[in-house]
């Protein structure tokens, strides 16, 4: 970064695509585990496996690639972008059909008549076909989270495999008018999936029907704070009041501990120079504001959806107080989880939608977060998606505003001595605090210049699509947050894969398989400390002795040939730094035995490096100079005992090869 060249645009460039890699990762990950788990339970399956990881392929590929520096900062060319997209819608149709499929042979599909797909049909809602929602949880922990289809009609029931009533909200959708909003409420072990039975039906066992009450649109220009009304809406967990005289919010309540922080939101817009006879300009890679953000909107609607389940809070903004269309819309849900469920993550979570754009040209769009915390404008940032990093505001004599922009990949929070507001995203976004008490989130940007090099590779950013990007707040001590932003903030990346299915016939068929295989089967469960990173079958033929492979690459004898499915590739990575909590942080033992009980019995196991080329064994590492290892020079360990039970430290991933007993 120099004076006028603060190159912290790129965190936020493109933000559809950063949104679309993401999701893309995550359908990987669930379509990896799923995948291996069907290979090692159905070893005689009617899907061809070279064909199935083919389609698995066709994802790894697109993923990789839109890693590359110019796809993931969004800094490529638009038919560069075209081609990222296109290559990852196609390798995310590839997995999702494959999932469909493999539900559809574990559960002899063909001879019940049902059809199972990853896209919903809306025909399925017809009143003469059950429809079936079935949910996979990708993650090794048992999750209870919410899932939403679009059904047809407001009288609805939700049913598991067993004929129980399940809960359920519908509600009118804020951008539709032809279909309806169904929440289910799952309730899901590791790596497992539920079948869920949809049905319209009205009686005693029907879905909550969520109320809306809409408030009169409020003039932010003309607002009277003296004689505030404040409307509060309230779960389990926080109480959020809302300032009825401008239809902004007003204050959070974290309940438990009764604490309040007053807090604001606003979306304001960055003016940026296009003209480089003018000034420093900003582009896909550089971040030149002329001045301060400008608020954009100067009056707020507001509409509020009541449910049983989960209230949703619909605020409009608008230029004026008589415009038409809105420029800007945050959908804030609080979810309220019933007795019998173990709602504490979904409770502590205040899930914010937002719509942005289309952008004007030169303007830089982002939500900014006032709160009445004594921060000192010091901002917390994890700039790697892995470590967490302090981010104090530097006074520059240029550039400023840009030169405090950090990354934020996933996790960003402020905080005072006493609380901590935390920002989950599920997709990369710039990050800053420009004043006490505040953090505010770069959404969007729309940009267009004269520079002559950005014209030769048409690098000017002329995005006009809307993005909706989501952001998870959590309010509390420092203490409760840390508990609960690693696990949340993985549960809002690798949300459960929902499929749907139908077949003819008013009553709901529940073959006997799936019953086993949803309910009773073993499900693959770590501690909350812990997360599976990788459970798949890469496929690959090397040797696992590096030097023997590589011997054979240069003798010529390394030849292509079927897919080794043998092997399975298992990561485990502890979350939690050193002293970061006084019981997550410790080292856990786990046996790989009984944690993979559930996909066969498991007859060796080799510990690898991280890539999963070298045996650990035959690696020398560095051993830093530190006070528990005062001298320098290269050491092993290995921990890994002949009951496969291994010891995972702080911030440790540790890397297997697996090969099951042939069944």
């Amino acid at each position: 970064t120099e004076p006028f060249q603060a190159w912290t645009g790129f965190y936020t460039s493109r933000s559809t695509l950063k949104g679309i890699a993401r999701r893309a990762s995550s359908l990987l990950y669930a379509g990896e585990s799923f995948f291996t788990q069907y290979v090692q339970k159905h070893p005689e399956s009617s899907i061809c496996k070279c064909g199935a990881l083919k389609q698995l392929q066709s994802l790894r590929w697109a993923v990789s690639e839109v890693q590359h520096h110019d796809g993931i900062t969004g800094t490529e060319s638009p038919k560069v972008k075209d081609m990222y997209m296109n290559n990852l819608m196609y390798g995310m149709f590839n997995v999702k059909k494959l999932m469909a499929s493999i539900i559809f042979d574990m559960n002899n599909a063909k001879k019940n008549r049902e059809v199972y797909s990853a896209v919903y049909n809306k025909d399925s809602g017809m009143p003469d076909v059950d429809q079936y929602v079935i949910v996979y949880n990708p993650l090794a922990w048992n999750i209870t989270t919410f899932v939403t289809v679009s059904v047809s009609d407001m009288a609805m029931s939700v049913y598991d495999e067993l004929g129980h009533s399940v809960p359920a909200q519908v509600q009118s959708p804020a951008e539709s008018s032809s279909t309806y909003d169904l929440y289910i409420l799952v309730e899901i072990s590791g790596l497992s999936y539920r079948k869920y039975h949809v049905k319209a039906l009205t009686g005693e066992q029907s879905a909550f029907i969520g109320r809306s009450v809409k408030y009169k649109r409020k003039d932010l220009t003309q607002a009277n704070q003296q004689h505030q009304q404040l409307l509060p809406v309230v779960n389990n967990c926080y109480q959020v009041l809302f300032d009825q005289s401008t239809n902004l919010m007003h204050s959070i309540t974290e309940r438990e501990t009764n604490q309040t922080v007053q807090l604001t939101q606003e979306f304001l817009e960055y003016h940026v120079n296009g003209d480089v006879t003018k000034g420093p300009i900003s582009d896909n890679y550089l971040f030149a504001p002329n001045a301060t953000a400008v608020p954009i909107s100067k009056a707020v609607g507001l509409e509020v959806v009541f449910g049983n389940l989960m209230t949703e809070i619909r605020q409009y903004f608008y230029s004026n107080i008589t415009a038409q269309d809105y420029s800007y819309a945050v959908y804030t849900r609080m979810y309220t989880v019933p007795e019998g469920y173990d709602g504490r993550l979904l409770c502590r979570s205040i899930e914010q939608e937002y719509s942005v754009g289309p952008l004007d040209f030169n303007r830089e769009a982002v939500l900014r977060t006032s709160t009445n915390l004594n921060t000192k404008q010091l901002l917390y940032t994890d700039s790697n998606g892995y470590q967490i990093q302090k981010r104090p505001f530097k006074t520059y004599v240029n550039n400023t505003v840009a030169r405090n922009y950090y990354p934020m990949v996933q996790t960003a929070y402020i905080e005072d001595d006493t609380t901590r507001l935390m920002l989950l995203a599920e997709r990369a976004h710039g990050v800053s605090s420009q004043g006490n008490g505040q953090v505010e989130v770069m959404l969007h940007r729309r940009l267009w210049n004269n520079l002559q090099w950005d014209l030769d590779y048409n690098l000017t950013l002329n995005d006009s699509s809307v993005v909706r990007p989501v952001i998870w707040l959590i309010l509390g001590s420092k203490a409760a947050t840390n508990i609960l932003y690693r696990t949340s903030g993985l549960v809002l990346e690798h949300r459960p894969v929902v499929m749907f299915g139908a077949s003819p016939g008013d009553k709901p068929r529940l073959p006997r398989q799936l019953q086993q295989n949803s309910v009773h089967s073993s499900p693959v469960t770590l501690p909350p400390n812990l997360h599976l990173q990788t459970l798949s079958i890469p496929g690959w033929r090397y040797s696992s002795n590096h030097s023997e492979q590589v011997h054979n690459i240069h003798m010529g004898k390394q030849k292509q040939g079927d897919a080794d499915f043998s092997r399975v590739l298992l990561r485990i990575r502890h979350l939690y730094e050193a002293g970061e909590d006084p019981v997550l942080s410790q080292p856990v033992m786990v046996n790989l035995k009984s944690l993979l009980n559930g996909l066969g019995s498991v007859k060796a196991v080799e510990e690898r490096s991280l890539t999963g080329t070298w045996d650990v064994n035959a690696l020398k590492r560095w051993k830093w100079k530190t006070a528990q290892y005062p001298s320098k020079g290269f050491f092993n360990i290995t921990e890994t005992t002949e009951n496969c039970t291994v010891t995972v430290h702080p911030k440790e991933i540790r890397t297997f090869f697996v090969y099951f007993q042939s069944q």
